[in-house]
């Protein structure tokens, strides 16, 4: 059974991958609702997309209940979670005060943002939440430990979800972006000219992540790895 949904929550949302999901959903006739800790810059995509936008802490927990609350009578059935922070650094000399900050957003974020979605679904026995990882899900970079924690953690909250959600009917994904994302507005997140394909496609990635939405219930993943044909592995 292919499940339908109606309502898709993207937090973390911006101008890249999460613009290029609200894009698609909003265009397969699902409602979308935004959230970002500051919403001035989502005002176009709002008009673009119909979708509404939150003012949301993945951080706080009064933030995340007032989001959720907002939305009573209209509670999405998908969940996206996007946001990720990060600092580099050597090792001995990267500041602690934003190590922690790093792996809060990422873990502890990702667990209330998802503790809130499960906890709607379940008794729906419907829903997906999605995660948006990185290469530093699975491999820990030099300069980059604060980040690889945080991705570490999510991956395996993702993991633990889809093995006690799945037979509750919520569809876990967790997804592996081994690679930087093209955005036009970013000049250092386009394509050089001497490599045409060494960054992923937004648009490509939020079809993979409709795909994983249209998955028949029967054989459902929980984590799909995408990267760009030239990425090593």
């Amino acid at each position: 059974m292919v499940p339908t949904y109606k309502h898709a929550l993207i937090v973390g949302a911006g101008s890249g991958l999460s613009a290029s999901l609200a894009r698609l959903l909003s265009g397969e006739g699902m409602a979308v609702t935004l959230a970002a800790r500051s919403v001035g810059d989502l005002d176009k995509l709002c008009s673009e997309t119909g979708a509404t936008a939150h003012t949301c802490d993945v951080l706080s927990e009064k933030s995340v209940d007032a989001l959720f609350g907002a939305l009573s009578g209209n509670e999405p059935d998908v969940v996206i979670f996007n946001p990720s922070a990060r600092v580099r650094g050597p090792f001995v000399e990267i500041d602690r005060d934003a190590v922690k900050q790093t792996i809060l957003t990422s873990a502890y974020g990702g667990f209330l943002i998802a503790q809130a979605a499960a906890k709607r679904m379940v008794p729906n026995d419907h829903g997906a939440i999605l995660f948006t990882g990185a290469s530093a899900s699975v491999k820990g970079y030099v300069h980059s430990a604060s980040f690889a924690m945080g991705k570490f953690a999510l991956r395996g909250l993702a993991q633990s979800m889809a093995r006690e959600l799945h037979p509750k009917g919520v569809h876990i994904g967790h997804f592996i972006i081994d690679g930087g994302i093209r955005n036009p507005e970013r000049s250092e997140r386009i394509d050089p000219p001497d490599n045409p394909d060494s960054m992923l496609d937004p648009d490509a990635i939020a079809r993979s992540y409709l795909h994983f939405l249209q998955q028949d219930r029967s054989s459902w993943a929980w984590e799909i790895e995408l990267r760009p044909w030239v990425e090593k592995f």
